[in-house]
Parts: C-alpha cells; structure tokens; sequence
C-alpha cells in the first residue's frame, strides 16, 4: 500500500484531496486507479486508511475508510545531531535516519568537519535533505515527515541537545559498555532523547569536554565507526528500546 502526505487543509469528514506534486507521482508513474487503497498521513500527524475515488489532472480524491488506524511514530521523540560528513553521506544519514523513527535531525558544523558550507550552499543542502527525508518517510510509512533544521554551529547545537530529557554522546575515545547500557536502560516512554554525533576526525577535545558534564558520553564498541554508522548504530539501539517497552 502505497504512503502519502497532505496538509491538515486537504482532509474532510469523509474525503481527503491530493493535489500537487502527488497527483503526477500517482497518475503517471503509479499508474493507479479508483479502487486502490492508500495510507494517508496529514501534517498534524493522524493516519487515514483510504481507497481511491477519482483520479484526475489536477487532483487525485479519496475516500476515507479507517481515521484510527495505528500510528508509526516512536512513543519518545529523537533529535539526531548530526556532525556535516563529507561527500554525500549526509543523504545516507537522512535517508536512515528517518527510516529508524527519528523526530528531528540537525546538521551541525564541528571544528574538524571537513565539510565547510557557505550560507547559500547551507540551505541548498537542506532542502535537498528534506526532500530525501520526505521520501524516505513515504517508503517507511511515516505517520509525520520530520524535519531536517537549517545547519547550526557547535553551540547552538549543544544548547538546542540539552533541552531533551535525555542527551547521550557515543564517543570513539570512552571505553566500555556499561554507561551504554545504563543510559539506553533509564529512557522513558515518552522521554526526549538527543544524540550527538561527532564528524570523521572526531569531537575537537573542546567540544567533548562542553559535552561531558551535561550528556552522557558513551562508547558504542570497541570497533571505531565511520560518522553515518555511528548515526545509524545509536538510532537502531534507540528504536529497539523505544519499541520494546511500546509491548510491555
């Protein structure tokens, strides 16, 4: 069953209405016809189990079967910040990211980010970022698009991470497991979690030791991990977590 989204706007009492970019996606490349079923999620985050109606040029109209189907979204919101990788990992990192449940992801400029992007640059990439997230949303069947934040620097970012419940900091340099798992065993449902990613030449010790005394730094392994794994790696923990204690 094939995933769409649609503004609060385009949702009646009995009838949603997808115009826009959707309707060409559906009309000439989904080839659909009235009597397939979708999944439909409005922006404010409610789920819609639906059958097609009318497929024209301007508009695809549904109808609405089911308004209380289950939502997809983890019980507890997470942040990822993630440090700007090089090359086009960033698309990777959106791309999974948003499929293992994420909230809100933050690109973040660190001092050893080899990435240097200049303001105009900066919101080209965003946008193409949210584009990616967006799809990837789709394929996922996402019950909300999250959102991917304008490229902030290292201390706005640390303030923004410390406003969640819980803030954690996978670090190559900490050794260990037990704060790992002491950390992903205390999460609560419902709690807002932020994750810290560092780039490819690591957290500048400044930058740790701004970190230390406010998140909880932990060590993913002994192995070391490429930036986009460690992003990959600490959300698919997260997940586990989170949807485990959803079946308790």
């Amino acid at each position: 069953m094939y995933q769409f989204f649609v503004e609060d706007s385009q949702v009646g009492k009995d009838f949603i209405t997808i115009t826009g970019a959707d309707v060409n996606h559906i009309k000439n490349v989904l080839r659909m016809k009235p009597g397939e079923d979708v999944r439909i999620s409005s922006e404010g985050g409610h789920d819609y189990a639906c059958r097609v109606l009318e497929v024209a040029d301007t508009f695809v109209q549904l109808t609405i079967l089911d308004d209380q189907i289950e939502s997809t979204e983890l019980a507890n919101p997470v942040f990822l910040f993630q440090a700007l990788p090089k090359g086009d990992r960033m698309e990777y990192v959106v791309q999974k990211a948003v499929e293992l449940g994420v909230h809100e992801i933050i690109p973040v400029a660190m001092k050893y980010c080899v990435v240097k992007l200049d303001e105009k640059k900066a919101q080209a990439k965003v946008r193409r970022w949210q584009a990616i997230a967006q799809s990837a949303a789709k394929q996922s069947k996402r019950s909300r698009v999250p959102v991917v934040r304008p490229v902030m620097d290292f201390a706005s970012a640390a303030l923004y991470a410390m406003e969640c419940d819980c803030r954690l900091v996978p670090y190559e340099n900490e050794c260990g497991m037990q704060a790992a798992a002491k950390a992903l065993g205390s999460i609560r449902r419902g709690e807002s979690i932020s994750v810290m990613i560092g780039p490819e030449g690591g957290f500048a010790p400044e930058e740790i030791e701004a970190l230390r005394d406010k998140m909880q730094v932990i060590s993913l392994g002994r192995r070391i991990l490429r930036t986009d794994t460690a992003a990959a790696v600490m959300l698919a923990a997260l997940m586990l977590r989170i949807e485990m204690m959803e079946d308790q």
